[in-house]
């Protein structure tokens, strides 16, 4: 875990403009990507450290077709999922999850396949998981689903086959050059196309076609704020960029919200 840093005075006031727009105009919905997931151990993919700088992905097509690539996935997928199966939510997730229950937000549209949404207190089926899950084993021929406690993909050096119909398996997210689930992406926009204030938070934009997400609701006139490390290619466009760690500024938010600091007259402008 990283160190805690206090938010600056500037953090402070942009964070304190967010609220004033969930306040007036909420509820909104949030984005977010694998940056808000690092406070809580799991590494992002593009960072110096992240997991792309030490191993290649896995493309879809190339699991399908090469056994090689298969039994790499499967060595992969032993030594990383009780990693992430172990990790717990952090403050960034917390605090969504705060600001659903007291009504500021919607839903979460999160590029992650970690669970810690739901895991920090986030209704199920207000977090859309747009490139699935990795709690979830799946059969690519016959769609049979299994939770990853459940499943057993035998010893290190085999690759496991459908128990149902002997088909190919793997975790039920969505792999490079696999196509993310039509109906969940048509959701996020729609939503997305009516939102008021659109929260994005830890995430590069650089992953398609997840990134039309935010981008639908600015360009649908939403009051847009981004929480991230580094510029995004929608800096621009939103009207707050607190650059910097998701968890506490979110934590900051969210006590202004669900907490006696924020006054209706406290004479912030939002533009």
């Amino acid at each position: 875990m990283r160190e805690e840093r206090p938010l600056t005075p500037e953090q402070r006031r942009l964070v304190e403009v967010i609220a004033d727009a969930l306040y007036q105009r909420g509820p909104g919905m949030a984005f977010t990507g694998a940056g808000i997931s690092t406070e809580s151990g799991i590494p992002d993919y593009r960072g110096p450290n992240g997991l792309w700088s030490r191993q290649n992905p896995t493309h879809f097509r190339d699991f399908l077709t090469d056994p090689a690539v298969r039994l790499r996935y499967w060595e992969r997928r032993r030594a990383r999922y009780p990693v992430l199966a172990a990790a717990e939510p952090n403050d960034g997730h917390r605090a969504l999850a705060r600001l659903q229950v007291a009504g500021y937000l919607d839903v979460i549209v999160t590029q992650n396949i970690d669970g810690l949404h739901q895991k920090a207190g986030s209704p199920p089926e207000r977090v859309i998981e747009l490139h699935g899950t990795a709690h979830l084993i799946r059969c690519l021929s016959c769609e049979a689903r299994w939770p990853a406690e459940a499943f057993d993909p035998g010893p290190p050096g085999t690759v496991p086959d459908c128990p149902l119909c002997g088909g190919l398996v793997k975790e039920a997210t969505v792999a490079f050059g696999e196509p993310v689930p039509r109906e969940l992406l048509e959701r996020a926009l729609t939503l997305a196309e009516a939102t008021p204030v659109m929260l994005v938070i830890g995430t590069s934009l650089a992953v398609v076609p997840a990134a039309h997400v935010p981008r639908r609701a600015a360009r649908s006139g939403a009051f847009v704020a981004i929480v991230n490390d580094e510029p995004t290619p929608l800096d621009r466009e939103a009207h707050v960029v607190v650059r910097g760690r998701a968890g506490t500024a979110l934590a900051y938010l969210a006590d202004l919200l669900t907490g006696d600091r924020l006054k209706a007259d406290q004479g912030l402008t939002v533009r």
